[in-house]
């Protein structure tokens, strides 16, 4: 008798750790959804902000050329690789900071006038961003 009781305790143990592993589950898998939802969702988002990345590379090609500067001397003279200057005017990635501070400087602008230009050329272009960041076609 002490033998069943003990038996049916462990039957009634494991049946909660299985329901609580299916519901871990079915929060896992609602989670999973849930991201996939933002993720797809935010495809306005990451095509602004790689138009904002288009420009800006753009507005820095621009600037270097204006200089009549190669990619080479702009490197070294704010202590990069030649590399990192051709992915800023590719596009690929964006400066940090202080490395479009420097950019700005070297070129005889201030950094604001670099990303206004960049919104500015964008905006020219036809698209705007409203105040919560979504992107509106004129």
């Amino acid at each position: 008798m002490y033998m069943s009781t003990i038996y049916r305790f462990a039957a009634i143990i494991y049946i909660i750790f299985l329901l609580a592993m299916i519901a871990f589950g079915i929060y896992f898998v609602s989670l999973v959804v849930k991201a996939l939802r933002k993720y797809i969702n935010s495809t306005e988002v990451r095509e602004e902000k790689r138009e904002v990345r288009q420009s800006l590379a753009e507005m820095l090609r621009e600037n270097r050329i204006r200089c009549k500067m190669t990619q080479e001397f702009v490197s070294e003279a704010i202590g990069v690789s030649r590399q990192a200057v051709s992915k800023w005017e590719n596009g690929s990635s964006d400066p940090s900071t202080s490395n479009l501070i420097a950019l700005a400087e070297l070129y005889g602008v201030s950094a604001e006038e670099l990303l206004k230009n960049a919104v500015s050329k964008r905006k020219s272009e036809g698209t705007s961003v409203d105040g919560g960041g979504m992107i509106n076609d004129k």
